[in-house]
């Protein structure tokens, strides 16, 4: 197999704005207004619509049915007797053209049990454009107190219950299964998860979404609720969960290891990127990596049986994976 090149796959009328930084940053021609997700290499549905986010490869061939017909080629014999044919991982460019609102995930063992679904959904962001995100519980909350504020649709009440923490290009936040988060208005980050779509969302008002009906994964809030944590997120546990960078190397916090990497390369030269199943995003510069060009906004898959990954240029590129099989969840 040879590094495979991806277009922008934008899953259509999701529930908030955005769209256009991701237009910009690859040059593709303008998209909807509410575009504002590309899923790069997914094996993953959006929650209720089975097919749509997939990633369809060049050939035509969808991603997970290209796994299945190869999946020691993809994912390589280590990975593979670890997690099977599962790349444990999703990556995504995210514009949030307005705040997301106020939301969860649950972890593994929740999603199993009550979902049947195979993975929870841990995520990590690298920002890309910077301003507010919000983490985690600055104090205690109750479950019922907790779900009268959704009852109530008390947006302003249920932002302030969280720490906001700016950020800057550079910088990466881990989000732990079960903390509560939204993403700031004008922020542009790539992100990298668990490969599920599954969301606790406690408020819609002002977003195209009936939360009522669909913010609780089909459980009911009472039931859902129990997935989100409600114990205060201390200082110096949310210090953890934040890097501030640029740097170069390993860019997520220690607590992201179970779940997914990311590496920062700055490229001046040529040099080589260890063999694995990968996703490249190319920031900035000039580059080419196994042959191909990528200038700054082009995404690529290199699967495991490529080999060592030679790169080339000035630039920037990110190294996205999923965990190494003795770091598994």
């Amino acid at each position: 197999m040879d590094l495979i090149v991806l277009p922008s796959n934008r899953p259509p009328d999701r529930f908030y704005r955005g769209g256009r930084q991701i237009t910009d940053f690859r040059g593709e021609p303008p998209a909807a207004s509410h575009e504002p997700e590309d899923w790069i290499a997914s094996t993953t549905s959006v929650f209720g619509e089975p097919g749509v986010g997939i990633t369809t490869l060049p050939n035509g061939v969808p991603m997970p049915t290209a796994i299945e017909n190869d999946p020691q080629g993809w994912l390589g014999a280590e990975h593979l007797a670890v997690f099977g044919p599962d790349t444990r991982l999703l990556v995504k460019l995210l514009d949030a053209g307005q705040r997301l609102p106020v939301h969860a995930h649950p972890d593994g063992n929740f999603a199993a049990k009550h979902l049947g679904h195979a993975h929870g959904k841990a995520e990590a962001w690298y920002i890309l454009r910077g301003g507010t995100v919000h983490l985690g519980l600055h104090g205690e909350m109750e479950g019922a107190e907790l779900r009268d504020l959704v009852e109530r649709q008390d947006s302003a009440s249920l932002l302030s219950l969280l720490n906001p923490i700016d950020v800057a290009p550079g910088d990466a936040v881990f989000v732990p299964p079960g903390q509560l988060h939204a993403i700031g208005d004008g922020i542009f980050l790539l992100e990298v998860q668990e490969p599920e779509d599954l969301s606790i969302v406690l408020e819609w008002r002002d977003f195209d979404l009936d939360g009522s009906a669909k913010g609780h994964l089909g459980l009911g809030f009472d039931l859902a609720l129990n997935a989100v944590s409600h114990r205060h997120l201390e200082k110096e546990d949310l210090d953890k969960l934040v890097v501030r960078g640029p740097r170069a190397g390993s860019v997520l916090p220690q607590a992201a290891d179970p779940y997914f990497r990311i590496e920062r390369i700055v490229v001046d030269g040529r040099q080589e990127i260890a063999p694995g199943f990968t996703v490249l995003v190319a920031v900035q510069g000039d580059l080419a990596a196994a042959g191909e060009a990528m200038p700054a906004g082009r995404t690529a898959i290199a699967p495991h049986s490529i080999g060592p990954i030679a790169v080339s240029g000035h630039g920037e590129l990110l190294v996205c994976r999923p965990p190494t099989p003795e770091h598994r969840a």
